[in-house]
């Protein structure tokens, strides 16, 4: 029997500082969900043994006694928080689930990453950097409404209805949340008004594109000014609907894009690509995040009901694809 070790943060383990946003410690799991993650790897025939955050890895390093990693670990602090587990195991040559450093890191980082995407001709809303409201002087080339977002942040960190911002004035005032709330630049991006997806991947070479998932707001489908937020995500106001209620061109051209957005960034085992269709029915790409949730709310638990598998056979399935990987099959 194979060993799965499991990296993971609790956002019961985050201590809050007095400067931290209220979504400090979003992108950390519940302690309910590595239960299930736990749970659905020993249901598919292996041992797991609980590694905790980076700081138990490090500890541990030495005497892990796995096969094999299951990291699900965001990491602290920085915009290569979440490299920190891969690239320790990497450094001892310890096989693990996912992306490895590099993508994690280019991901995460919204700017570094929408380089790449328009470099691979990705369709990608139009966007620049600002460090600091100073920066905003030459506003020829804004064209409202836009959306502010941190740099490098997940799990709509930072998003709230003031991130759409119509005005030079609710620019600025957002621009200055931003980047004195998180400490990092805020990324300026054109808003899409029209329709949002997500769509799961799973597997390598070739990688598998799960059912498309359509975002639900207020029992709305055409969302047009209205996108998902952190809110959103613990409200009752937020429904997935899968399969997306959508045409098959659109659906080809958002199947097409979600692909060629995981190959360029090297993405490994599992991802989820997040999209806006504008009213036109252009799908653009907003990001891909090579480390997603896999709690049973959020996307892989309503994929796989739509193709027929449980939710611990789709966890069996991401592990068995960097089994594969490293020919430990």
């Amino acid at each position: 029997m194979k060993k799965v070790g499991l990296t993971y943060d609790l956002k019961t383990d985050y201590e809050f500082k007095e400067t931290d946003p209220p979504d400090a410690n979003a992108e950390f799991d519940h302690p309910s969900t590595i239960d299930v993650i736990a749970s659905a790897i020993e249901s598919q025939g292996y041992k797991v043994t609980r590694i905790g955050n980076v700081t138990h890895l490090i500890e541990n390093l030495d005497n892990l006694n796995v096969d094999i990693v299951f990291n699900i670990s965001e990491g602290l602090f920085g915009r290569n928080r979440e490299s920190q587990v891969p690239i320790l195991l990497e450094m001892r040559g310890i096989p693990f689930v996912g992306s490895d450093a590099l993508t994690l890191s280019l991901t995460l980082d919204k700017v570094m990453a929408k380089k790449i995407f328009i470099a691979e001709k990705i369709n990608t809303p139009k966007f620049f950097e600002v460090e600091n409201t100073d920066a905003l002087i030459d506003t020829d080339h804004l064209k409202f409404p836009l959306i502010v977002k941190p740099r490098f942040e997940g799990s709509s960190k930072g998003l709230s209805e003031a991130s759409r911002v119509d005005n030079m004035d609710e620019l600025k005032k957002q621009v200055e949340y931003i980047t004195t709330a998180y400490k990092q630049p805020a990324l300026v991006e054109q808003f899409i008004r029209g329709e949002e997806f997500t769509v799961a991947i799973i597997d390598n070479n070739p990688p598998e594109v799960m059912p498309i998932v359509q975002i639900k707001i207020d029992g709305r489908l055409k969302l047009d000014d209205k996108f998902y937020t952190f809110a959103h995500i613990a409200s009752d106001r937020l429904e997935y609907v899968c399969p997306a209620r959508i045409n098959s061109e659109l659906k080809k051209r958002i199947v097409d894009l979600a692909l060629k957005t995981y190959n360029a960034v090297e993405c490994k085992d599992f991802g989820r690509v997040d999209f806006r269709v504008d009213a036109d029915g252009a799908p653009f790409v907003l990001e891909i995040n090579p480390l997603p949730s896999l709690s049973t709310e959020d996307v892989f638990m309503l994929v796989a009901k739509e193709v027929g598998v449980t939710y611990e056979q789709i966890i069996g399935r991401i592990l068995s694809s960097a089994l594969k990987r490293y020919s430990l099959n």
